[in-house]
């Protein structure tokens, strides 16, 4: 009798024992984080931030693609005078038109050349968008005008120096052939008044910090 009350203390001890190992493993497994997967090329944000309408200008970058004919594939300026160079082409009018239209336009080109071209068009740099600051900011010159940017933006970009002043900063703006200007009150508007002052910059502005 004892050998079998001993045997069985022995088997519960066994069963407790595993219990306890079996629940230790599967509180390390629910601690493991998760498997991360490297994103996809299709789940990549686009590396063109340029909107669909956007007008190509002189100066800007452009990344044209023409699947399968890598001798098309380069990327290139737009000249001063609104054009680019292409292989068979030569010169392309490129300024005036949006991304897309360059495209069709490059499309109907190649067809003399090669059945069903694939053209792709991408602005790689929009330096025909741009504005000017100028006083007493930390960097002052032509900066790239980017979709949708604002005053404050541009301001937060440039930055000011100790003798700034704040209150009398204001835009110049070129309207109808003649020159408007535009006060902003940088307090104010950080501080949530006058939000209204905050406007879009369009290309060709100046702010000017005294």
């Amino acid at each position: 009798m004892k050998k079998v009350a001993k045997f069985g203390c022995l088997a519960l001890f066994v069963c407790l024992a595993a219990s306890v190992w079996a629940q230790d493993d599967s509180d390390q497994g629910a601690s493991k984080p998760a498997k991360l997967e490297a994103p996809t090329p299709d789940s990549s944000a686009s590396a063109s931030q340029t909107p669909p309408d956007y007008v190509i200008g002189a100066d800007d970058i452009l990344h044209i693609s023409v699947w399968k004919e890598s001798e098309f594939t380069q990327t290139l300026p737009v000249r001063p005078d609104g054009k680019i160079s292409l292989p068979l082409l030569d010169d392309v009018q490129a300024a005036g038109s949006t991304p897309m239209q360059l495209s069709a336009s490059i499309r109907e080109k190649l067809k003399k050349y090669i059945a069903d071209p694939r053209v792709t068009i991408v602005v790689t740099a929009m330096n025909s968008r741009r504005i000017f600051v100028t006083g007493e900011v930390t960097h002052p010159g032509a900066m790239v005008l980017l979709p949708n940017m604002t005053i404050l933006q541009a301001l937060a970009s440039a930055g000011f120096t100790q003798f700034a002043n704040l209150k009398g900063i204001y835009l110049l703006r070129t309207q109808n052939g003649q020159q408007a200007k535009i006060p902003f009150n940088y307090k104010d508007v950080v501080k949530g008044r006058h939000p209204e002052e905050n406007i879009m910059l369009k290309p060709g502005d100046t702010l000017v910090v005294p």
